[in-house]
């Protein structure tokens, strides 16, 4: 699954990743029946949402923000199709509605979902959005040299700042289940003292607390997350969590005492996450989704674009 969710040209590889899909899986929607094949370097991997008998959904794992595909390899669409007639006659002969994410809209994908679904079900669009990321050819001067000249002068100007009050970057990478815990608990405490923590509205609130704490271990197998937290004289004030898909870096969290709100925390946690990413060799800094209100700052850090769809098909009648 890993694997397939690598070589898969996808707008989001790292949230087709199992780490991902079965985070959210066992973490929001444990109890749902989930169907998964995989064939020949394909996955197939939905899960069952039961609004009434009559009204049954098949959709991604994650189907919160629909980042990640279902479908991956250049024949999961063909061995999805090839399932139909077993799926349907799990319920009475009755196609469940169909939904696939992480499609890019004009992509090869969405032309085999197209070609090989059309005869059998009307397909709409669900939702859309666009992924943003950061190249990181170059290192991180190469980094710098597609950021504005305004970007890179408060970059230094920050750096300064923050040194001179005794800010310090520790970067962490669990490998074990106990590692993952402390690193956690380090995390959950800083986020407390977050705008997100005091509004109560971060990821100490339930399920998401579950969540990134599963999503932290499943990237402890593989050594796979990338974790930095800022202190100031021993004390942890700050801290950026994301992991590794092959050489794509995705950002998942981060927060910082907001007292230290005037020293740039947060951009100086990106600039190390950065740097840390480059001297590994990673290729791409993924953000995650851009629109929305607070999202409007990753245009600052980000050139590239990624446009996705959701696509819901309904049997034709």
């Amino acid at each position: 699954w890993r694997q397939a969710a690598l070589r898969t040209n996808q707008a989001d590889p790292f949230c087709c990743t199992p780490c991902w899909q079965l985070s959210f899986h066992y973490a929001f929607s444990p109890h749902r029946r989930i169907f998964h094949v995989e064939q020949a370097g394909n996955v197939v991997a939905l899960a069952e949402k039961v609004f009434s008998q009559n009204d049954v959904v098949l959709t991604p794992l994650e189907p919160h923000w629909s980042f990640g595909s279902p479908l991956l390899g250049p024949e999961s669409e063909k061995i999805l199709h090839e399932l139909l007639p077993s799926i349907a006659k799990r319920y009475g002969n009755r196609m469940p509605r169909l939904l696939l994410s992480g499609v890019r809209s004009g992509g090869t994908r969405a032309g085999r979902i197209t070609s090989r679904f059309k005869a059998r079900f009307d397909i709409s669009r669900h939702a859309s959005g666009v992924q943003c990321a950061a190249s990181l050819a170059g290192g991180f001067d190469g980094f710098l040299s597609r950021r504005s000249s305004g970007f890179r002068k408060n970059m230094k100007k920050e750096h300064v700042r923050a040194a001179g009050a005794g800010i310090t970057y520790e970067r962490l990478s669990p490998a074990s289940r106990e590692e993952c815990a402390q690193i956690f608990d380090r995390m959950y405490a800083i986020e407390l003292t977050s705008w997100k923590g005091i509004n109560q509205c971060g990821m100490e609130q339930e399920p998401a607390t579950t969540f990134y704490k599963m999503l932290l271990c499943s990237l402890a197998v593989t050594s796979d997350a990338r974790v930095v937290i800022a202190q100031q004289n021993g004390a942890d004030i700050g801290f950026i969590f994301g992991g590794i898909a092959g050489r794509v870096y995705r950002g998942q969290q981060l927060s910082y005492n907001d007292k230290w709100s005037r020293y740039a925390v947060g951009n100086q946690l990106q600039y190390e996450q950065i740097r840390w990413l480059c001297e590994e060799g990673a290729r791409r800094y993924d953000m995650g989704p851009l629109l929305g209100s607070r999202m409007e700052y990753k245009e600052r850090w980000t050139e590239k674009k990624y446009p996705i769809t959701a696509l819901m098909l309904k049997a034709k009648s």
